[in-house]
């Protein structure tokens, strides 16, 4: 078992090496908040006109009841829920795939530029693997919660709402090293033309 993860995280890690480079980390970048954006202006804002002025679950980082996901479903009605389903949901299955990729890269790209190659911080870079993958556990709770309305199970929502609590907190924590390595980085420039003046 100790043998097949270590194969796995030298195959990551070749892979990762490899691809991280500055074209295919703005590559995958434009990709991905073209999904992004999509989503914010066109699809979670024809299913808020349904919503009641409830938050719909992709936008609740800090998770929800069991009673305001009946709440909420019931407040979307049929054309809300639909549209949640057919046309917010297809996009929400691609954006943490690219998501996932994207800041992968991008976290390995900068880490490049700060620690050894043999450091172990270089494992932090499956963050946002971590939070694609609970996106789409999420997703797949959201779309058995929409599909048995008006049966409504509350331990899906239980369990949805903890996917969604632990996508919060990997994207937070991706954030965190993003930033983190961002000031790393300006702060080792700064020093190192103070050193040539």
């Amino acid at each position: 078992m100790k043998a097949m993860r270590e194969t796995v995280m030298k195959e990551k890690d070749k892979i990762l090496k490899k691809y991280s480079t500055g074209k295919n980390v703005i590559i995958f970048f434009i990709i991905t908040q073209i999904f992004y954006a999509f989503m914010m202006f066109i699809t979670i804002p024809k299913i808020s006109e349904y919503s009641e002025g409830m938050k719909i679950f992709d936008l609740i980082p800090t998770g929800y009841s069991v009673g305001y996901a009946e709440k909420l479903l019931e407040a979307l009605g049929e054309t809300g829920r639909n549209i949640y389903l057919f046309q917010q949901i297809p996009l929400d299955m691609f954006y943490p795939l690219f998501f996932a990729i994207t800041y992968s890269l991008l976290l390995y790209y900068l880490f490049k530029k700060i620690f050894k190659q043999n450091s172990r911080i270089f494992i932090l870079s499956i963050v946002p693997v971590l939070a694609g993958l609970f996106d789409y556990l999420e997703n797949i709770g959201i779309i058995s919660m929409l599909l048995k309305y008006p049966e409504f199970s509350p331990n899906i929502a239980k369990i949805t709402n903890i996917f969604s609590l632990f996508k919060s907190f990997f994207t937070t924590m991706f954030f965190v090293l993003l930033i983190g390595s961002v000031i790393i980085i300006l702060i080792k420039k700064v020093k190192k033309r103070a050193r040539l003046e």
